[in-house]
């Protein structure tokens, strides 16, 4: 593992945490809202990170942005996840969650990220996703847009490859039906052997999708977040909520990893929501049936969409 490369890269991680930690408390600070708090903390192993909270805002009710950089041996559970026999293994990279107030904005998720392992393997990953309670697809459609925007201003990614992995991540089997309209997500870049200019070529690609991460998002937010809602909408949110949480718990490849490599789980269970609702054999009326009709894989966001039959 070249630490300097590793500790500068760390750095622009924290800038990176820093930038859009300013970008969403300016947008609170516009509607008299809430700010960030900070919980810096250190992991027994090795490492540590930032967590940075924001609680009862007026436009987002929960939101982290967290920065870790972790370090340590490897488990016998983290070799298995990550296919390898290495002894040592750092980590580093931004991930973040925004639950918002109103049901007309939508949940939003990002994580950016480097591993490298002491038998020398490293590589990126990383995404973004959106959650809407409810799918408008003009504005799916804008979202996606600045992603393939991001994509196709370097030779190393592939929208059309990344949408397509967004759809089977981000898919909930248990529900047949994806958790929002998907966005971006890679992972393994580089792990196959990488030249230092393609390391660099990865690793700019994988901050421009960081620094999507506002202009894909907050244009949503301000079309949206004064717009009124019902008892009958809000009541919709949790149930949505409900199902982003099914996902994290049973089917995030992150929370696991977080887990098994003994990292801190206030911080990697900050993405859940504040409130959430089950409610047996739920039955959706026409704008709820609506939404659901749209969650699944395959839709041409950044193209026409069509709902799938």
């Amino acid at each position: 593992m070249n630490r300097d490369r590793l500790n500068a890269l760390a750095d622009e991680f924290r800038a990176l945490q820093d930038d859009i930690v300013a970008g969403v408390e300016n947008v609170e600070a516009q509607h008299g809202g809430a700010t960030f708090v900070e919980d810096a903390w250190t992991r027994p192993g090795g490492g540590g990170g930032r967590t940075r909270v924001l609680t009862s805002g007026k436009v987002w009710e929960r939101g982290g942005v967290n920065f870790s950089e972790v370090e340590g041996e490897a488990s016998p559970g983290l070799k298995a996840q990550m296919n390898t026999q290495a002894d040592r293994f750092w980590a580093a990279g931004v991930s973040l969650v925004l639950h918002p107030n109103n049901p007309h904005v939508p949940i939003v998720h990002m994580n950016v990220r480097h591993f490298a392992l002491s038998d020398g393997t490293s590589w990126f990953g990383g995404g973004i996703d959106l959650t809407p309670h409810y799918v408008n697809p003009a504005e799916a459609t804008q979202f996606h847009h600045v992603l393939k925007g991001a994509c196709d201003a370097h030779d190393c990614a592939d929208y059309g490859a990344f949408k397509a992995e967004a759809d089977d991540y981000f898919f909930v089997p248990h529900r047949q039906e994806t958790r929002g309209v998907g966005g971006i997500f890679f992972d393994h870049l580089g792990r196959d052997g990488a030249s230092d200019a393609q390391w660099d070529a990865h690793k700019a690609f994988v901050f421009e999708v960081g620094q999507a991460f506002l202009p894909s998002y907050l244009p949503l937010v301000h079309a949206n977040v004064d717009r009124p809602f019902t008892e009958g909408e809000r009541e919709w949110q949790l149930h949505r909520r409900g199902r982003y949480v099914e996902f994290n718990l049973v089917w995030d490849r992150g929370t696991r990893f977080g887990l098994v490599s003994n990292g801190r789980t206030e911080s990697i269970l900050m993405s859940l929501p504040p409130e959430v609702k089950w409610t047996y054999n739920l039955q959706p009326g026409p704008a709820e049936q609506d939404t659901l009709e749209w969650l699944r894989k395959g839709v041409d966001w950044a193209g026409k969409p069509v709902k799938p039959a």
